[in-house]
């Protein structure tokens, strides 16, 4: 892989123990011990970053105010971030996922975990290589994160695209409500399955007339199915 994993870890030794492992299992690494540091690491248009980990406890910047700066930037705005963080509690992780990041880490972690997350998240953004998806109503522009509907924009959020991204890379294939938890929120999500509903909800209503390309699989979850043009009724 010709671009390197970012580390921003305030802890020299966690940072360098990390840069050895990720060596090891070929992959090249730069290590910052700022937000500040991170930042311009990040941006380096010579040598961007294929994924970020991020510790959120970081003298001057924060790894919140940092994750959310590089979500801004439209350099760094879909590479991956994977979260390094002491704090335990559902809704930090929430949080945590919510400004954008792939995927949570507490502390102390295990390497061997960690690095399985790290090849997960590289082996998402290959398949995600892949341009778009098209139909006679609905486009979905994988690399810019646009989303047309009858050649209309649709306006969504991070979670809402790769939700509906996840969707239309798995046309025709039934997609559980565990693995579109995993894939969009994180590695083994462990909270309320209705925050998945919620945003099926929302998605379908963003997209409006390309909104039954989302189909509903009672009991078990959802599969894209293209779009049809035709009005979703309440039911659906």
């Amino acid at each position: 892989m010709s671009k390197p994993v970012l580390i921003v870890e305030d802890d020299p030794d966690i940072a360098e123990g990390l840069r050895y492992n990720l060596e090891r299992e070929g992959l090249e690494a730069r290590v910052a011990l700022t937000g500040e540091q991170g930042l311009a690491a990040a941006l380096d248009a010579k040598n961007p970053p294929a994924l970020v980990i991020l510790d959120l406890m970081l003298p001057g910047m924060s790894g919140t105010e940092l994750c959310r700066r590089l979500r801004r930037e439209p350099a760094t705005r879909r590479t991956p971030i994977i979260m390094l963080t002491a704090r335990t509690s559902e809704a930090d992780r929430v949080a945590g996922l919510d400004l954008g990041a792939d995927d949570y880490i507490l502390k102390p972690f295990s390497v061997r975990e960690l690095l399985a997350r790290v090849r997960a998240v590289l082996r998402r953004t290959d398949e995600n290589a892949t341009a778009r998806y098209e139909d006679s109503h609905l486009t979905i522009d994988f690399a810019d994160m646009r989303v047309l509907c009858d050649g209309v924009g649709v306006r969504l959020t991070r979670k809402e695209f790769s939700l509906l991204a996840t969707l239309a890379r798995g046309a025709g294939r039934v997609a559980t409500r565990q693995q579109l938890l995993d894939n969009v929120w994180g590695y083994e999500y462990y909270g309320d399955t209705r925050t998945l509903d919620v945003h099926i909800r929302r998605l379908r209503q963003k997209l409006g007339t390309c909104g039954d390309a989302i189909e509903t699989v009672v009991g078990v979850g959802y599969r894209f199915a293209g779009c049809s043009g035709k009005a979703l009724t309440n039911e659906e």
